[in-house]
């Protein structure tokens, strides 16, 4: 099918194209125009090609810019914003590189604030307009301004990201948004407010090029919608033509096969009588510079339990799960007892490390170009980002086990930045449990997965607490979205004088 013809003529329009992603894809466009009042949402699920189809428009693929041309003033680097897990990446790395903390004094480098990052190349006096504050207000930035974007929640980059995007716009000059599935990691609380916040962004002098991996994300206002398959598009064209096609169904109802069991570590573990509480929590508290955000935290994780945790947007799910796992000092002096020992009692870090696998978005946007998909498991057993010593031959043998339970024994000697997001996400899982940990931290696991691969995630995870003895800390903002071996639910609540405490309640 092919998109209607309008009045506008096309901001962005694409002919005959291929593209050449990797050694073994190809991204297929035969047609494909966007203009001004319409509001496309790509629909496809993890590996689609729906990130390599807004490159394509945006012009970063060279070999594919000679099948893309633009209408006249109309300039990519200029004219298109973009919010997406990938920019988060791109600005984090950004950041990081020029991060000079360890040089200064105070060791308090802001790198990117909020407002520099909003601002851009635009001078700072256009905050101060009154629908710039309104915006900011609404999306709870307006104390954030001064505030480094690497001390930023996921969730709070993704609103300053869409700030950037609202604010953008210019009348009487045609801009066109990408949105990447926006609404991943917004908490529950935030998630109406951006939502028509983006619908009152889609008018007749406005474009939006919605990339979704969900049925359940098309937002209100999309106009045209288009399929991706395996870097194809195959079908695009008005909405409701498209819904009643059968790329569409194929879309919507995915497929999913779990493992009938999960591999078994070599050694066998100790029985549960003989465990002790992995988590214990007495009036703990972190703060950055003068702002609490963990007041007086209380918690006891004890043995067999397995725990969810959510919490609006920067109330301390990350700083919380960092004080437990080792990578926050802000632990020692204080009442956190792992394993029955107390932080700061001579263990190392490794040593705390050796109790936990973790699955987060900050794990993964570290991984960079090089790894095989197998040295990325085997690393699992060390701890490290894709390093270590050498490994032996159980080793190997016991990740390429996980590989198979999860589907991607086929992919262990692809590279890990070939294979698809969601696929990365199960080889992080595999790297997390590969070890077999006490306890497998999910941090927010199933943000960027298309809906097979969120139902395969849950499914997996309630698999590995039924047939093994690690134990889960769940977090997630997602309404619904949690595995069913849940059997302890904390809640982040606003604390009296500042910050946020812990409530905990029983699952319904």
């Amino acid at each position: 099918m092919s998109a209607t013809v309008t009045e506008n003529p096309p901001l962005i329009s694409v002919s005959e194209a291929r593209v050449r992603i990797n050694r073994r894809r190809i991204l297929g466009v035969d047609g494909f125009s966007l203009s001004p009042g319409q509001h496309w949402c790509i629909l496809g699920g993890n590996g689609a090609g729906k990130s390599q189809f807004a490159r394509l428009l945006r012009g970063e693929l060279v070999s594919g810019r000679q099948h893309v041309s633009y209408a006249d003033g109309f300039e990519p680097a200029r004219h298109i914003e973009t919010v997406s897990f990938e920019e988060q990446q791109r600005l984090w790395a950004a950041d990081n590189r020029r991060d000079i903390s360890e040089y200064d004094a105070e060791a308090r480098d802001p790198g990117t604030t909020v407002a520099s990052l909003i601002c851009g190349h635009r001078p700072r006096r256009i905050l101060e307009e009154q629908a710039a504050r309104e915006l900011l207000a609404r999306l709870e930035l307006s104390d954030l301004l001064e505030r480094g974007i690497r001390f930023l929640s996921s969730g709070q980059i993704r609103k300053v990201l869409v700030a950037r995007a609202l604010l953008s716009r210019t009348p009487g000059q045609h801009r066109l948004l990408i949105l990447d599935d926006p609404l991943e990691a917004i908490d529950r609380q935030s998630a109406p407010l951006v939502r028509e916040l983006l619908q009152q962004w889609m008018g007749e002098d406005t474009a939006t090029l919605l990339l979704s991996r969900r049925e359940r994300e098309i937002l209100p206002g999309i106009t045209h919608l288009a399929v991706l398959e395996d870097l194809q598009l195959v079908e695009h064209g008005p909405a409701d033509a498209i819904r009643a096609g059968t790329a569409y169904r194929r879309f919507a109802q995915p497929q999913v096969n779990f493992p009938e069991a999960l591999p078994q570590p070599a050694q066998p573990r100790e029985p549960a009588a003989e465990r002790v509480a992995p988590v214990q929590l007495r009036d703990v508290s972190a703060s950055y510079g003068d702002q609490p955000v963990l007041n007086r935290v209380n918690w006891l994780m004890d043995v067999g339990d397995h725990t969810l945790i959510e919490g609006p947007n920067g109330c301390g799910k990350s700083t919380l799960l960092s004080l437990i796992d080792g990578e926050n000092h802000k632990a020692y002096g204080q009442q956190v007892i792992l394993f029955g020992t107390r932080r700061g009692s001579g263990e190392s870090v490794w040593d705390i490390k050796a109790h936990f696998g973790i699955v987060s978005n900050e794990i993964h946007h570290r991984y960079v170009k090089g790894w095989k998909v197998i040295d990325v498991v085997v690393s699992g057993f060390f701890d490290s980002l894709g390093l270590y010593d050498d490994s032996g031959a159980s080793q190997e043998e016991l990740a390429l086990n996980w590989l198979s339970a999860l589907g991607l024994a086929s992919l262990a000697r692809d590279y890990f930045h070939e294979i698809s997001f969601g696929q990365q996400r199960l080889v992080l899982l595999a790297r997390a449990m590969v070890k077999q940990p006490d306890v497998l931290i999910l941090d927010e696991p199933c943000v960027g997965l298309d809906d097979r691969f969120r139902l395969q995630v849950l499914g997996t995870v309630d698999l590995i607490a039924a047939q093994t003895a690690t134990q889960i800390i769940y977090v997630s903002h997602t309404e619904g979205e949690e595995p069913g071996c849940i059997t302890q639910r904390l809640r982040f609540e606003p604390a009296a004088g500042g910050g946020y405490h812990l409530v905990a309640a029983t699952p319904e």
